[in-house]
């Protein structure tokens, strides 16, 4: 059983995560915290193998703690939060969050996350060591799944698409990623801007040329790339 803390401070909403939570086969609450210190205090005594962290609690934010609750008990973190700002979407990225959920969410997507996430422990415990492939195919059903695609988008192409970002040693015009992938130019774009929208890519306007300007696209928080 994969032990979870729920971390937030409206309690109404943490009874939905509860209740979530319990629906989903192999998890279990271990309890509650509806602040910052409740947080803390219970992560030490109760050990979770799981933290669902609520950014804006009342005597600190979510973010400031993450680093004592890992260190305190290991757990991993998905934060669960309605902040939609790129700010806090890259630091919590920064913090090691394995994932980034935007409130209100639907069940479906909740469970596919969990779901992933026993995927992840699986791969995780049973090779010492991984190759690349393995820990794309590990990780990627964490960062989307298909209950929060829009229509006519699929998890698989979204996860070509962003790693093709991912292992470019320079920024990326759609016509390039198109190549790359072996999708038309209009996909290509479709996916990039979903990627941009969704805080896990950048663009980037070049200018200095006739016509329009040229869109360059980067993983969110990549520096110093060159354009392509």
């Amino acid at each position: 059983m994969i032990s979870v803390l729920i971390v937030e401070d409206d309690f109404r909403v943490a009874d939905i995560h509860r209740e979530f939570v319990e629906q989903c086969d192999g998890f279990g609450v271990a309890g509650v915290a509806l602040t910052a210190r409740q947080a803390i205090e219970m992560n030490r005594e109760l050990v979770p193998d799981l933290i669902l962290l609520d950014l804006y609690l009342p005597d600190q934010h979510g973010l400031d703690i993450v680093e004592t609750l890992r260190s305190d008990s290991g757990a991993d973190i998905i934060v669960i939060t309605a902040a939609r700002d790129v700010p806090n979407i890259r630091s919590a990225m920064q913090h090691g969050a394995l994932f980034y959920i935007v409130k209100p969410f639907r069940f479906a997507a909740f469970r596919e996350r969990l779901d992933a996430y026993v995927g992840l422990r699986a791969t995780m415990a049973n090779s010492p060591e991984l190759s690349q492939a393995d820990i794309d195919s590990a990780f990627g059903p964490l960062r989307t799944t298909a209950a929060d695609l829009p229509k006519g988008l699929s998890a698989q192409t979204l996860t070509a698409i962003e790693q093709t970002l991912r292992e470019a040693d320079e920024t990326l015009s759609s016509e390039v990623v198109a190549h790359l992938t072996g999708v038309s130019r209009v996909t290509a774009r479709r996916y990039l801007i979903y990627l941009v929208e969704s805080g896990r890519a950048e663009v980037h306007s070049e200018y200095g040329t006739p016509g329009r300007p040229k869109h360059l696209y980067s993983p969110l928080g990549s520096q110093n790339r060159t354009p392509s």
